[in-house]
């Protein structure tokens, strides 16, 4: 059962700001979309520090503004009977699958701030950052992962396999939405879909990969030290 996702956090203070870890549970995905919207007003008006939720969702297929019909490749009977859940978003990409096992980090952050604007970039930089991140993270459980030319999200070291999805939205200057990592979800739910609409590689996990179980509280742990380090938001 999906739970409303807490509004408690735990704020990381830096010498140059603070960014809120929240850490939600299992949480629906139109619910934590609300949500998003809600503390990206909260960033801009400087109402709320930059934050960075973490949560899963249930079974979800969230479909980016550029995803085509055709990348669906299930009947509305089919996704009933399965429990899926088809959204439409206003983020970037194509279409993605969200389910439990597979964590879901939603940074809402100011691209620019006032004075420190040489500090950050646009879009581009953080998306190239935020597959660092996901990179780094890997990297502590002994997996090696890399970036593909031409394509958007975390891969296999020998590019063949995504682990790592990326989809933001930029809007007056504040990012939400963000990236899910495949710690140990179904990955035959992915066979629904043409995920990123990319229909020759496949989609993995780190339990797969690793052959080995993986605790996503431990990933979580891992990207929040490194993504408020990479935003130069925290010193740990």
């Amino acid at each position: 059962m999906a739970t409303r996702p807490s509004t408690d956090g735990t704020d990381i203070a830096a010498g140059d700001g603070t960014c809120r870890i929240i850490r939600a549970g299992l949480v629906d995905y139109r619910e934590a979309w609300d949500w998003q919207v809600r503390i990206a007003d909260g960033v801009r008006d400087g109402s709320q520090p930059e934050t960075l939720v973490l949560l899963e969702h249930p079974h979800t297929y969230t479909r980016g503004r550029l995803a085509p019909d055709s990348d669906l490749l299930l009947d509305e009977a089919t996704l009933a009977t399965r429990g899926i859940t088809v959204v439409e978003t206003d983020r970037g990409g194509l279409i993605t699958y969200h389910g439990p096992g597979q964590l879901v980090a939603y940074p809402i952050i100011r691209l620019r701030r006032g004075p420190l604007t040489n500090r950050r970039g646009g879009p581009h930089w953080y998306v190239r950052t935020l597959e660092q991140v996901i990179i780094s993270v890997l990297a502590e459980f002994g997996l090696g992962a890399t970036t593909v030319e031409g394509r958007t999200g975390v891969w296999t070291a020998d590019g063949q396999r995504k682990i790592a999805a990326i989809g933001v939205k930029i809007a007056a200057g504040v990012a939400y939405h963000g990236f899910a990592i495949n710690v140990d979800p179904d990955l035959i739910m992915f066979d629904g879909i043409i995920p990123c609409g990319i229909p020759d590689r496949a989609v993995t996990s780190m339990a797969a990969e690793l052959d080995a179980t993986v605790d996503i509280g431990t990933v979580a742990d891992g990207v929040a030290r490194r993504f408020c380090g990479a935003l130069d938001l925290a010193g740990d």
